[in-house]
């Protein structure tokens, strides 16, 4: 799952949304550390279509890797660290 081609590429993602100020810049009105990021901005980041960003973070989203929020129009991702640490121990414990 996080070993394929594809696999880098979400992996990268984890790692940007681990300090999204660093990687992303502020919005208008919002940091990326106080809301998340949009696919837009991942897919600007990646130099791939928003739709191809929007389909590694939604498979995130459904491992429970990232949260979302929506504001308005747009939808935010943030890392679920609580929900990271979990897998991360289980892979440490061996399933």
């Amino acid at each position: 799952m996080m070993g394929t081609p594809s696999g880098g590429m979400r992996h990268t993602i984890l790692e940007w949304l681990k300090d999204p100020s660093a990687h992303f810049p502020a919005g208008r009105r919002r940091a990326p550390a106080d809301t998340g990021v949009t696919a837009r901005a991942v897919a600007a980041k990646l130099g791939v279509p928003r739709r191809t960003a929007l389909a590694h973070l939604d498979f995130l989203t459904r491992l429970g890797l990232l949260r979302t929020r929506r504001i308005r129009c747009r939808t935010y991702y943030r890392r679920d660290e609580i929900r990271i640490a979990e897998v991360a121990r289980m892979f440490e414990k061996g399933w």
